[in-house]
């Protein structure tokens, strides 16, 4: 559609200028007039002005200026409405658009939102993608909001240190914010910003330089990731341990027939009742297949390979491993 817009546009400028220089020209060398004057009688009739012609014309000239006048009014005319129809559209559809995208996101509760769509940001949007859940991406450049805008991805444009950019993505409502931007200060900032605006908010920043982890965590920020310090360890334990690291590497891909997943399950899915129940009561294993390998405690604590006599508390959550198929039995049965 762009393209055929942009095409529209060329041909309409192209036919103007031909007509233009058609004009001159045929003034200039045929009829004898000066330049000043080859231009001056060419715009007069292009534009149908009627002002007095420079000196009276022959049947040559009168025969020229009549088609030139005639051809001129529907090349002026169509080039007009094709150049009009683009800037109103231009504007007209990005107004839309933005209303429409801020419509779905006022709609929005418990969203994530995502600043900035570099490299960890990308990466962030194509693993909540594949978990289906709700976010919104807040972005400084217009041409890969433009690109958003032929998905179902919810971008706004903007600077996400501004306040006012935050409430337009539904920071009040929303229940996480990543921020992603290569700038420690600008995630500072934002952290800063965001906390104060809605403290319940779940923070996560990235951070570039070691100096800065401890600045976002006294923001507020809940987690800080430094994703050089992890590529690192990474590369090291390829070296190290890479059976072991290749294992752990299927358990984050999801959506693959032999890949392994983690799902966290919270307390109020697994007892609905709110009665509660040991993790052998609860008989996962051989209801979906997949196995427990973690608890995380009402008090954020965590417990790997608990026993199966332990008891699920209130706001605690259950930690399981599964192939896709059994995840996807698990999350069946408990709602998720």
């Amino acid at each position: 559609m762009k393209r055929l817009v942009n095409s529209k546009i060329y041909g309409a400028v192209f036919l103007l200028i031909f007509v233009f220089s058609i004009g001159i020209l045929a003034f200039r060398f045929f009829s004898g007039y000066t330049w000043i004057d080859a231009i001056y009688m060419t715009v007069i009739s292009i534009t149908t002005v009627g002002f007095q012609e420079v000196r009276p014309l022959g049947p040559f000239e009168k025969m020229f200026t009549s088609l030139l006048i005639l051809s001129s009014i529907f090349i002026v005319g169509y080039a007009i409405s094709v150049i009009t129809e683009y800037i109103l559209s231009k504007n007209n559809i990005g107004n839309l658009k933005q209303k429409r995208v801020q419509k779905q996101v006022d709609l929005l509760r418990n969203h994530v939102i995502v600043c900035g769509y570099g490299r960890n940001g990308k990466q962030a949007v194509e693993k909540l993608n594949d978990y289906k859940k709700e976010f919104v991406v807040i972005e400084i450049d217009e041409q890969i909001v433009e690109r958003f805008s032929e998905t179902d991805i919810l971008a706004i444009t903007g600077n996400a240190n501004e306040d006012k950019v935050l409430l337009q993505a539904g920071i009040e409502k929303a229940s996480t914010i990543i921020c992603a931007l290569p700038s420690d200060a600008d995630n500072l900032f934002i952290v800063l910003s965001a906390r104060q605006m809605n403290p319940k908010l779940k923070i996560i920043s990235r951070a570039s330089e070691e100096t800065s982890y401890q600045k976002l965590k006294l923001a507020g920020a809940d987690n800080v990731i430094m994703p050089d310090k992890i590529g690192g360890d990474h590369m090291a334990n390829l070296v190290v341990t890479p059976n072991l690291v290749e294992f752990l590497g299927n358990l984050s891909v999801s959506g693959e027939k032999d890949s392994i997943n983690v799902e966290q399950i919270p307390f109020e899915n697994v007892c609905p009742d709110g009665i509660q129940k040991a993790i052998l009561e609860l008989d996962i294993r051989n209801k979906t297949g997949c196995s427990v390998i973690g608890y995380k405690a009402s008090g954020g604590e965590y417990i790997v390979n608990p026993e199966p006599s332990m008891k699920l508390e209130k706001g605690s959550s259950l930690i399981l491993i599964g192939r896709p198929d059994q995840i996807k039995n698990l999350k069946k049965l408990y709602n998720v």
